[in-house]
Parts: C-alpha cells; structure tokens; sequence
C-alpha cells in the first residue's frame, strides 16, 4: 500500500519576511547591508515606519531618492574621508602606543601600557564571515591574556530581523582586566575639552550599536567578559592634529537601539498594511514608487537631512502638507496635539483649539503680544524691519 502524500512543511515565520522583504526589494536586486551608520539613523529617528521597512528590506534609498526625483545630498565630502583616514593612522601609529595610552588616561583597566609590549593581532581572514570569527577568536584570547590588546578594524556579526550585519568599528581595545572599550575616531575637533553636541551624539549612537554586538560575542563566552557602557571618542585636539580623547556614556543609545532592532523585528507587520503589489523597486516608474512610499508613513525631521538618503523627499511632502514635525522635533514638542502649521495658525488667531490647551493658550498669548507690539510700533510711526 503506498504511503500518503506528505505535505510541505509551512515556511517558518524568518522565511517568509524575508520572502515577503526581497518582494518589497525587487526579486533580483541585492539587499543593501545594514552597517552601524543605518542603525544609529534608526535609533535617531525611532517613529520613522518608512525608514525601518526599507532598511528592513534591505533597499538602497540612495537609487531610490534618485527614482523619486529627490537626489540624496547625503554623505562624506571625499576631502573629508581622506582627512579622517589620515588622523586614524595617526592615532594608530607606533602599534596604538597613543591610543591606548589615551584608554588608560580615559577608562583606566589595568596598569600603564608599555609602548612596543601591547598585542594587536592579525584580523584577516577570508569574507565578513570568516574575519567575524577570527575576531571573536581574538577577543576570546586577549580577555584572558592579561594584558592590553589592540583589535583594529574587527568585525562583528549583530543579528538583525533574523539576519546578520556585519560592522566593522574602528577599534576595540581589551583592558588588562579583561573588559571591553569600543574606540571610535572622528576628525571634527574637540576644543577645550569639548566637541559639537550634535556631532558627538551621532558618533555616540553609532558606538552603542558595536558594543550592542560586542556584547552579542560576549554572551557566547563564558564567564561573559565586561562590555563597557562608556565608549573612547577621539578626536583632534583643538585646531592641531594631535589626538586627545573623552569617555563618552552610550547607556541610553544601547537602550534605544535594542529597541529599534525589536521593532525592526516586526517589519513584517508594516508590510502586511501595505497595498497588494507594493514594490520598492528602483526601476520602477517615479509615480509608481512614490505610491509605494507614501503608503509607509514617515517621521521627518530636520536632522534627517544629515542621516537619511530620502530626506529631500520627505522634506518636501511634510512642507506640502503642512506638518509641525519640518520646523523641528522641539517645536513639535511644544505644541501638543497641533500637528499641522494651519491648526497652529488657526488655534493663534482664536478660530479653532481648546482654549485650555496649553500650547493653543500660549499661542494666543504670543498672538496678542505680536498685535500689541505692532500696534505700538505703528502708533509711534515706527517701520518695521
């Protein structure tokens, strides 16, 4: 008697948002890797469905500004990547002896480096794959050495949606006593002490996602070696090119970015509102896909422009439509339930808003004082610049 026909096993949850992502994608385009950049943009700008699915999904939304007619201004000047590799070899110079003397200073961890007696292993090994292991190898080794050890240019592997992103930080430094410091070297100047606030955030946000991977290698050891939460920035001092270096806290950063690789996690659950056919293929017609995108609903805001490739674009639609969000995240703070400029506008004037609002109260405040100035400014035949 034969045997009844088995039936397929039903594809697992993993394969089919990955089937379902490369559809959204283009069946034969290649996904565009996830790197510690689009991660620390996800943490920045954690509401932003539109940005999540397309990383998600793995679509390069430099091509795709470009099919929208929203060319991304995004990048690094070619000037400025040179003048950052420059600085980076100098601080590596003499096998790290500045760096990680400036770790010591920083961080502590153990006694004094000797210059010339530090480790600093051979990385190289054949594909992300490949160098990710022989890193983890390295770090497994110098944990136990107890001495200082310099990690340049390691990659880790940090799961993403069920899927692998390779990051290559600029360093890893191992303490003496065992911990883990993740180095991270910019070429903007830190003057005084101090560097741009907004500059030193993103370079924070970016160091969170290598420690969140770095600690992904280090629960596969056992004891789990110390994964600092105050990560080395580097940066010229003043207006030479010598290096000097700050601790910088990324608690908070971690915290975010575990939460937006949840939620990145849950990309299937955007998908499956999206219309019947939606495609982000590049090649597809610009009125097509900007459907296709305007069916994802986005969070813009002004620091977009620096961290997002379709940041023109969605500029422009939340001007057309008027949303509070473009004039910045803390005057959209500031006025509560008022989501577009016409209800901020209509609310000022009296015509519409409930006057125990808060933000509606303070507004025909400042409505009244503006008409009581230019009152008195025209009263004394004053002109108005």
């Amino acid at each position: 008697m034969p045997a009844p026909p088995t039936r397929p096993d039903p594809p697992t949850r993993g394969t089919g948002l990955r089937h379902r992502l490369t559809e959204l994608r283009g069946a034969d385009l290649p996904a565009r890797p996830l790197d510690a950049r689009a991660l620390a943009a996800l943490a920045a700008n954690p509401g932003c469905r539109r940005r999540a699915l397309l990383d998600g999904a793995g679509v390069d939304k430099t091509a795709l500004a470009q099919s929208l007619g929203s060319p991304s201004g995004f990048g690094q000047s070619q000037f400025a990547f040179m003048r950052g590799n420059a600085f980076e070899a100098r601080v590596k110079a003499d096998g790290g002896a500045e760096l990680l003397r400036l770790t010591h200073q920083r961080l502590g961890g153990g006694p004094e480096p000797v210059p010339g007696e530090s480790a600093v292993p051979d990385l190289s090994a054949a594909g992300p794959e490949g160098r990710a292991a022989r890193t983890a190898l390295a770090l497994r080794e110098a944990t136990g050495s107890g001495g200082w050890t310099l990690l340049d240019h390691p990659m880790l592997a940090l799961d993403v949606a069920g899927t692998p992103a390779f990051l290559e930080p600029d360093a890893v430094v191992v303490h003496p006593d065992g911990g883990w410091t993740v180095v991270e070297i910019k070429s903007f100047p830190m003057i005084d002490g101090s560097a741009d606030a907004a500059k030193v955030g993103a370079a924070a946000r970016q160091s969170a996602v290598y420690a969140l991977a770095l600690e992904q290698v280090a629960g596969r050891m056992d004891p789990a070696p110390q994964v600092r939460h105050h990560v080395l920035l580097v940066c010229p001092k003043d207006f030479s090119n010598l290096p000097t270096a700050c601790a910088v806290d990324v608690r908070k950063q971690l915290s975010v970015t575990r939460r937006q690789l949840d939620r990145l996690a849950r990309v299937e659950d955007i998908a499956a509102e999206l219309p019947e056919g939606t495609t982000f293929d590049v090649r597809r017609p610009a009125d097509e896909l900007t459907a296709a995108v305007e069916a994802v609903p986005a969070t813009y805001a002004p620091e977009c422009l620096a961290a997002c490739e379709l940041a023109f674009h969605c500029r422009d639609r939340a001007r057309d439509e008027g949303e509070v969000t473009s004039l910045g995240r803390a005057i959209r703070g500031e006025l509560g339930g008022l989501t577009t400029i016409g209800e901020v506008l209509a609310a000022a004037a009296g015509t519409a808003g409930d006057p125990a609002d808060p933000a509606v109260a303070a507004l025909r405040r400042a409505a009244g004082l503006r008409r009581e100035a230019l009152s008195a400014a025209a009263g004394s035949g004053g002109a108005a610049c």
